[in-house]
C-alpha cells in the first residue's frame, strides 16, 4: 500500500472517531508535524520524532501534557508556517479532546520511525550498550527499538532530547515506574552519558 492510501486511510479513521472536519484533522496534524517535522519525523536535537511509538504511549503523554503533569518546554514552530506564535505540549493538548488525543496518536503510531543520523562516541556507546543492558532491556527490549513495549523508542533518538528528557526524570519533574526510578539512582552521570551515546549509535 502505497503512503498516500495510508494517509487517506488515517484521515477517514480520524473523522470517523473524532467527528471532526477535513480542515480540522489537517490543522491539527500541521501543527504537529511544525514543531515534530513532517511526518513525525524531527530533523532537530531538542525535539523528538514522534512517527512510530506505540498508541498508549502517545496518548498518554498527552494526557499527562494536559494535566500539566510533566514539563512543557517553549517551542517555536520549525516548519510550515513559522510565524505561528511559540507553544508548548501542554498548551496543544489543553485543547484537544480525548477522541483526538487517541486518533492523533493512533496516526502517528502508524507512521515508520526513522533514526536519527547523528554524531556519537563510539567507546562511549559501546561502555552504554552494557549498561543498557544491564539495566533498560527488561522495559526497553531489543535495545530500545520495540514500541510494542511502550515505552518509547530510544535507539535512534535524537540525543540532545534525550538528555533532557534523563535530566527530567533524575531530577523527579517526570513520573516513572519504581524500577526506572532505582536503575536511574544506580546510575552515574557518566553512565547516563554513555547510554545517550549507545541510543544515539542505532541508526
Amino acid at each position: 500500500m502505497t503512503k498516500p492510501s495510508l494517509r487517506y486511510l488515517f484521515a477517514a479513521l480520524l473523522l470517523a472517531v473524532t467527528g471532526s472536519s477535513d480542515a480540522d484533522l489537517a490543522s491539527m496534524i500541521e501543527d504537529c508535524d511544525g514543531c515534530h517535522g513532517t511526518d513525525g519525523i524531527s530533523q532537530w536535537t531538542d525535539m523528538p520524532t514522534i512517527a512510530g511509538a506505540s498508541v498508549f504511549l502517545l496518548s498518554d503523554d498527552m494526557y499527562f501534557y494536559r494535566d500539566r503533569a510533566r514539563p512543557c518546554a517553549t517551542s517555536d514552530y520549525r516548519q510550515g508556517d513559522t510565524s505561528r506564535p511559540a507553544t508548548d505540549m501542554c498548551a496543544v493538548a489543553a485543547k484537544m479532546t480525548d477522541a483526538e488525543i487517541e486518533a492523533i496518536a493512533a496516526y502517528y503510531a502508524k507512521l515508520p520511525f526513522k533514526p536519527a543520523r547523528q554524531d556519537f562516541d563510539g567507546a562511549l556507546a559501546d561502555r552504554g550498550r552494557a549498561i543498557h543492558d544491564q539495566e533498560c532491556e527488561n522495559c526497553h527490549a531489543d535495545s530500545g527499538r520495540d514500541p510494542d513495549e511502550d515505552a518509547g523508542i530510544l535507539a535512534g533518538q535524537w540525543m540532545t532530547y534525550m538528555r533532557a528528557q534523563f535530566t527530567d526524570f533524575i531530577a523527579g519533574k517526570r513520573s516513572q515506574p519504581r524500577k526506572m526510578k532505582v536503575s536511574l539512582e544506580r546510575l552515574s552521570a557518566d553512565d547516563v552519558e554513555a547510554l545517550l551515546h549507545f541510543y544515539a549509535s542505532l541508526q
